[in-house]
């Protein structure tokens, strides 16, 4: 038989079909089709007959109608039951139309559901519905749609073969055909709960999907130069040798800037004292003749920056400094320009072929946003004419982002699909950091500590949560305790977050200083290679990665070192953890287990993704095998 062409009308139908199918997706908030297969039904209504009669649970029973009769404006019906021995139920409507009266009555027969009750020996179903269709599953959703719309959505859209197309296998494939579709509802449930290996397969298909549109958000320019400046000169002639770890990362990154066809976009996460100084001078030293450029959030950390740059690259390269009220060298003529958020402001920035960026985070979204222009402003001036081809190409210097803010193998996984991911999981030497839990009953102990660290001439670092006073927190505030710490010590420092002087109060504090007081400010700064001692006041108020990152400003040179956790809840189950461990990639995999998965670095899951199925702190092979899975599709 042939089929003719579609009609007109046919094809108005369709497309009306498809936009309303559009704006149900805007709705719902999902752009794909595996976002919408992964909304699986909270529950379901099974209609097949009952068996056994069960109290307190829902049952599906045959129904003849002996009596029906009103009672104080309800309507009460008996019915006899055959397959029970006709046994009699009593059911009472409280919510009556014309309807109730018409459909039941005496001598009609019907399929009744509701749950079933007893009293005093008689059965009992309060406001049971007439049900049409026998031995059917039907699967219930909770969304912002109507019942109607998104089962409507899951039919036309969730098929074997739309499935398959999205690159699952055959297994998956049942999996949410089961979930969807079941015949019954033990395909889909067992005491009660979801399935052990449909749980597993939904895991592997949120994972693969996340990944699979992370991928598809990549867009990759090809590169203002490829970048292969010799560096064994300088790796010879630093005063120490790289680590493992250092030596791979740089050997990723000068891979990476070697391509011309394709800008590098990588992030290297490394742990407080791993080393990212070295990896990021070893990139300038490979962008060579050409020039680079590195930002820093803070003054003080790009003055370190380029302390350490002038210390040891070598001398027959120009080193930059650029920051508010403050430049060294000519940036201009420079090979490495090192600076603030000032360089944004500078028109007269020459080109450079490496842009890199530490503590991007850090970075407030205004100066994202230029920092991005700074990138990209390279466009007009790398344009080229391909042959052949009518467009330009706009060519963007490598771009590599530093983070020591370490994260979990599994986030790290994720984020490689949107940029290229390295860790620095190892330092170059063993830090010796004991951390304890006290209290109120411990602080005589502490001061005595204090006082020794003080008298070898070490220095003490005591964070506080708060500025001023609060009735909110139940802990002394840093003007609270500036007192009675400057009546017992000589040479105290007071910064935090809004003082305009913060960063000279460190360089000061640095050089001359026993005590600091102060908030988090000093999370990720200067290098304090004297502070041997820090007291956290309010521990169980900031999140594990914070105090990692707090902990980590002491011990910098090898010193014996102590962090002491002060709060109120001494029991606190996350702060005994976070004391059994001074690596920051097993503390990052703790904050995920003590709070909902997921925050990756730069908005990818940080802007709200949270998983319903994956957790992000244990299922690692999962992700590992939904990028195989990508990997081998894409190949």
């Amino acid at each position: 038989m042939m089929v003719g062409k579609p009609t007109l009308r046919t094809c108005i139908k369709a497309e009306r079909d498809m936009e309303e199918a559009k704006q149900l997706f805007k709705k719902l908030k999902i752009y794909s089709l595996l976002d919408l297969a992964l909304i699986v039904p909270t529950s379901y209504n099974d209609t097949t007959l009952t068996p056994h009669l069960e109290i307190g649970k829902t049952a599906t029973l045959e129904a003849k109608v002996l009596q029906s009769s009103v009672y104080n404006g309800k309507l009460r019906v008996t019915f006899a039951l055959p397959a029970f021995g006709n046994r009699r139920l009593s059911s009472l409507f409280f919510r009556t139309t014309p309807y109730h009266y018409k459909l039941f009555e005496v001598g009609s027969h019907h399929y009744i559901q509701g749950r079933l009750e007893e009293y005093k020996g008689y059965l009992q179903m309060s406001q049971p519905r007439s049900v049409k269709e026998i031995g059917k599953v039907t699967p219930k959703y909770k969304t912002v749609l109507k019942e109607s719309e998104i089962r409507s959505l899951i039919e036309l859209y969730v098929t074997e073969k739309n499935l398959f197309n999205e690159g699952l296998d055959s297994k998956e494939v049942a999996a949410l055909m089961h979930i969807h579709f079941p015949n019954a509802i033990e395909e889909v449930y067992a005491d009660g709960r979801l399935k052990p290996e449909l749980l597993e397969v939904l895991k592997f298909i949120e994972a693969y999907n996340h990944l699979k549109k992370l991928r598809g958000k990549r867009v990759d320019f090809p590169a203002i130069a490829a970048l292969t400046g010799e560096i064994e000169t300088f790796v010879s002639g630093l005063p120490f040798t790289l680590t493992t770890e250092q030596q791979q990362v740089i050997a990723d990154i000068r891979k990476d800037l070697a391509r011309e066809d394709r800008a590098a976009k990588r992030m290297v996460v490394g742990d407080v004292g791993s080393g990212k100084t070295m990896v990021i001078l070893a990139a300038a030293v490979t962008a060579l003749p050409h020039k680079s450029i590195l930002m820093a959030p803070t003054s003080l950390l790009a003055l370190q920056l380029y302390e350490e740059a002038v210390k040891h690259l070598p001398e027959s390269m120009n080193v930059a400094l650029v920051m508010q009220g403050h430049d060294e060298g000519d940036y201009c003529e420079a090979d490495l320009i090192i600076g603030t958020h000032a360089l944004l402001y500078k028109d007269d920035l020459p080109q450079a072929a490496l842009v890199m960026v530490d503590e991007q985070h850090r970075f407030g979204t205004k100066q994202r946003a230029s920092l991005e222009a700074l990138v990209n402003r390279e466009r007009s001036v790398g344009s080229v004419h391909r042959p052949n081809h009518a467009e330009q190409i706009d060519r963007k210097p490598h771009f590599i982002q530093f983070s020591a803010t370490p994260i979990p193998r599994t986030q790290a996984m994720m984020e490689s699909e949107l940029v290229d991911v390295s860790l620095i999981t190892t330092t170059p030497f063993e830090r010796e950091v004991t951390t304890k839990v006290i209290g109120r009953p411990e602080f005589p102990q502490l001061l005595a500590h204090i006082q020794t660290e003080i008298a070898q001439n070490h220095q003490v670092l005591i964070v506080y949560p708060l500025v001023e006073e609060s009735t909110e927190i139940p802990y002394q505030s840093l003007e609270e305790s500036r007192g009675f710490w400057e009546e017992r010590f000589e040479y105290v420092y007071v910064t935090h977050g809004k003082d305009k002087e913060k960063e000279q109060v460190l360089l000061d504090f640095r050089e001359k200083g026993d005590i600091l007081l102060a908030t988090t400010v000093v999370e990720v700064g200067i290098s304090l290679p004297r502070l041997t001692l820090i007291v956290i006041v309010g521990a169980e108020r900031l999140g594990l990665a914070t105090l990692h990152q707090l902990r980590g400003r002491v011990g910098r040179n090898g010193l014996e070192s102590w962090c002491y956790l002060f709060t109120n809840t001494p029991g606190n189950e996350r702060l005994q953890k976070f004391t059994q461990t001074t690596n920051g990639f097993e503390i990052a995999k703790l904050d995920l287990q003590f709070r909902d998965s997921g925050d990756i670095i730069d908005g990818t899951i940080q802007s709200g993704q949270r998983f319903k199925w994956l957790d992000m702190a244990e299922d690692e092979a999962v992700i590992k095998a939904a990028k195989v899975r990508l990997g081998s599709l894409e190949a």
